[in-house]
């Protein structure tokens, strides 16, 4: 059965970038910065990849024209990494000479647990020739990752450090939310004390709070980092913290193959589930 669009319109912005540039533009308006992300992901047609690079490239142009204080955020699994690590590689080089040219940003999402070690390969490669315009997603949750971020860190990489969104076995990642928060705190001060500016991506009041008393107790200034979170959470939240002087960015999703996404932000709190169910019996 496919899912109404409407469902899903408080994660996702609108199935084109026509529908949520004005959304972008609302957000800026109250000082909050975006990241624009069409969805979609594991593009195996190696036409429908050539297609999504040219999707991205147009939507950088879009955002440039537009005047609007966004970047990007792209799946390497869209571009062709199921098909080839170099044909991937190839779309991605494309793609980055085109954001060099704008002065456009590209953050490099990451994906399931599979991808890690490709998608981390591929930063470092690219890094080198486009520093400033490229960044990595890492995920707190996974094993591996405090050796990710020592490496990330030794290169300045621009990291956003989210806790995970994938649901991985125990032996790859930590299972519990206690476990997880010590991570990304451990992760967090890291970043901070070793990155110029790093990305700091939660809805956690717990992990929020410890972030702001961490910050003033080290001195360390509002505009040395940046606080995310996603398109249809918190955005009061984001709102008084960009008034309160906080860099804030929110990530907003669109496009049309907006189910998988949807789907992930349901199963990740009940609150979602009762507030898309409450919708169904709304005019």
């Amino acid at each position: 059965m496919n899912l109404p669009f409407v469902l899903a319109k408080r994660f996702v912005a609108g199935e084109s970038f026509e529908e949520a540039a004005p959304k972008v533009n609302d957000l800026n308006n109250n000082k909050i910065k975006v990241t624009l992300d069409l969805l979609g992901e594991n593009v195996t047609d190696k036409s429908m990849a050539d297609e999504t690079v040219d999707n991205y490239i147009n939507l950088i142009n879009s955002i440039h024209d537009s005047k609007l204080d966004s970047t990007i955020s792209i799946k390497l699994t869209m571009m062709g990494l199921d098909i080839s690590e170099s044909y991937c590689r190839d779309n991605l080089l494309r793609l980055l000479d085109e954001a060099k040219k704008l002065d456009q940003f590209v953050r490099i999402d990451m994906e399931g647990s599979d991808y890690t070690q490709v998608t981390i390969d591929l930063f470092k490669d690219v890094f080198k020739s486009f520093d400033k315009h490229v960044g990595i997603v890492i995920q707190a949750y996974l094993h591996r990752t405090e050796n990710d971020i020592n490496e990330l860190e030794e290169l300045g990489a621009d990291v956003r450090l989210c806790k995970g969104a994938y649901k991985e076995p125990e032996r790859i990642a930590l299972q519990n939310m206690p476990d997880i928060r010590d991570a990304f705190i451990k992760y967090t001060r890291i970043l901070l004390n070793k990155t110029p500016y790093p990305r700091i991506a939660t809805h956690d009041d717990e992990l929020i709070n410890w972030l702001m008393e961490y910050t003033q107790d080290n001195d360390i200034s509002q505009a040395r980092y940046e606080i995310q979170m996603l398109y249809g959470l918190r955005e009061e939240t984001m709102k008084r913290l960009a008034q309160n002087g906080y860099n804030t960015r929110v990530y907003v999703p669109y496009g049309t193959m907006w189910v998988p996404y949807f789907k992930r932000r349901l199963m990740e709190r009940k609150e979602n589930i009762w507030f898309v169910l409450s919708t169904l019996f709304k005019d």
